[in-house]
């Protein structure tokens, strides 16, 4: 007994919780299972994103060959609508080839990579935790931080990755090396922020669509205090620098470089993944500190139909997504004159090289914003048909079977609410920009007019989620190959005038397709060939459905 109990002792001490030895307990053997586990998606996020600088880059090399070019895009970038949508406005009175690649393309690299570090941080925290998984890690020798520790360690990881890759694409194309590391920098910088602000939402709630929903609010929050504080001052202003899409783009690359603004998201990420594991430690495993609304005793009618079952899961979603695109939709048509008056000032040998025509400035940029937020419709339709896959790989749409729904009304109620809410989202995307250009060219009738023109995308977003809906039905395991239709559509509507694809590479994407309202003439050929394209994958998705197994 004596001379086994210090050793007993020792032995329990370095298990406990509180030991200083066991407080990182986990953390490695975390760090590489989750590296494992994602290595072949951030290899795929790290190729698409310096793919797409590269291919970009390369494009505006041809397509700005000299000065006077460059100068004639500088004179477009000032105005409110432009900065908007690309960043703040440096090295305008001599632009070089570097200050555009910054000044334009830095946005939507940002951007880019915050969503993918706040995919993979609620992966690897609240998804585990909602899954159970997290249980079975934490039966193991494992400290509570741990979990949350390893997984911003991921996104670090996935990020600098990212980062790294991007530098190395613009020292590959003979711009400066410096200005090349920073801005790898700051996008690896960005990234964490937004991963460790999931890192936060992923303790508030229970599950993890909310938990991504939260942060991608964050996100677009970010967005707009960076674009509102830009267009109070083109090179930033006070709101400018509350944004942390703002601190990369504030160093000035291949104008004047500073190194300061990146030491923001290192102070604010350290106090994120303090709040975070402070927030571990006050709620149970599997809770959120949100906690769930008691439900009523007995459930509404509505409930116990599958379409009803369908607009209780999905309308969450539907409206977050609804309010954003409309809010969007208020701000990005409120700048529709700027553009139009930025013309109007250029000197006429400018105006000509952009083949401008100011008279139709504001039909055009209508068009352009609603292209821009379909792609927005399109992600939300795709994630709605996808959650009728997670249902059944959960083992809720086996339920639904038993309790007497046949996959024929189980299929048809969860199409039409996805349906209904296309048309909802679409209409918001449509009354929003209808009702900003109206307060900005002061006449109501621009409302009618551009919502009458989001109308027109409807075909092309159905067929989308009837091919979502043929994925899930005929190839489950394979369904997440649909967001590479949204993927292909950022690059063709963003990209592809820049990247100068060919007009049937542009066709490809439904939004491309659609004739572009209400500038150009209806066209109802398109129209009717998506909607055709619609009906038969929705048929063959119906047919997939009802013949194989189901996952769970």
């Amino acid at each position: 007994m004596t001379t086994t109990a210090p050793a007993q002792q020792r032995t329990n001490a370095r298990h406990r919780p509180d030991a200083p030895a066991g407080r990182w307990a986990g953390t490695a053997g975390l760090l590489r299972l989750f590296l494992r586990l994602d290595r072949t998606r951030i290899l795929i996020w790290a190729l698409a994103i310096a793919g797409t600088l590269w291919v970009t880059v390369a494009s505006l090399e041809v397509a700005y060959p000299d000065a006077a070019a460059r100068q004639a895009r500088a004179a477009l970038m000032s105005n409110p609508s432009a900065v908007m949508m690309s960043g703040p406005a440096f090295g305008l009175d001599d632009y070089t080839f570097g200050a555009m690649v910054a000044n334009e393309i830095s946005l939507t690299v940002l951007v880019a990579t915050a969503l993918m570090a706040i995919l993979l941080m609620v992966r690897h925290s609240r998804a585990e935790e909602e899954s159970g998984r997290m249980e079975t890690l934490r039966a193991l020798p494992v400290h509570p931080v741990a979990p949350p520790t390893a997984a911003l360690l991921t996104v670090a990881t996935a990020t600098l990755v990212v980062g790294a890759a991007s530098a190395a694409v613009l020292v590959a194309t003979g711009l400066a090396v410096a200005d090349s590391v920073a801005f790898g920098l700051g996008i690896s910088l960005t990234g964490m922020v937004f991963g460790a602000v999931a890192a936060v939402t992923a303790q508030v709630t229970e599950h993890a669509r909310s938990a991504s929903g939260m942060a991608m609010a964050v996100l677009g929050v970010a967005f707009l205090a960076r674009g509102v504080g830009d267009i109070i001052e083109p090179t930033g202003s006070w709101l400018s620098w509350l944004s942390p899409i703002a601190w990369a783009q504030q160093t000035r690359l291949y104008v004047d470089l500073r190194w300061w603004p990146l030491l923001l998201p290192v102070a604010l990420i350290l106090l994120l993944l303090l709040a975070a594991v402070a927030l571990t430690r006050r709620r149970d495993l599997g809770a959120g500190l949100r906690a769930p609304r008691p439900g009523p005793a007995t459930a509404r009618p509505g409930l116990t139909s599958v379409p009803g079952m369908a607009r209780h899961l999905l309308r969450g979603s539907a409206l977050g997504w609804g309010t954003g695109l409309f809010l969007f939709g208020i701000a990005m048509g409120s700048l529709a004159t700027s553009l139009e008056d930025a013309l109007a000032d250029l000197p006429e040998e400018v105006a000509v090289m952009l083949a401008a025509d100011p008279d139709s400035m504001t039909g055009s940029f209508a068009a352009v914003m609603l292209s821009f937020l379909m792609i927005g419709v399109m992600a939300q339709t795709v994630g709605a048909v996808l959650r009728l896959r997670a249902e059944d790989d959960a083992g809720r749409a086996a339920l639904l079977l038993t309790a007497g729904a046949s996959r024929t009304r189980l299929s048809l109620g969860w199409a039409g609410v996805v349906a209904i809410h296309t048309v909802l989202l679409t209409l918001a995307v449509g009354v929003g920009v209808g009702t900003g250009v109206a307060v900005a060219e002061s006449d109501a009738g621009w409302v009618a007019t551009v919502t009458g023109a989001s109308l027109a995308y409807l075909p092309g977003m159905l067929a989308v989620s009837a091919l979502t809906a043929l994925l899930v039905g005929a190839a489950p395991r394979w369904a997440g190959l649909s967001w590479l239709v949204v993927l292909y559509s950022v690059v063709v509507v963003w990209f592809g005038p820049i990247l100068r694809l060919p007009d049937w590479a542009m066709k490809l994407s439904p939004i491309e397709l659609t004739p572009s309202l209400p500038t150009d003439s209806l066209a109802w050929a398109p129209l009717v060939g998506l909607g055709a394209v619609a009906v038969v994958l929705g048929v063959l998705a119906l047919a997939g459905f009802r013949r194989r197994d189901l996952l769970a």
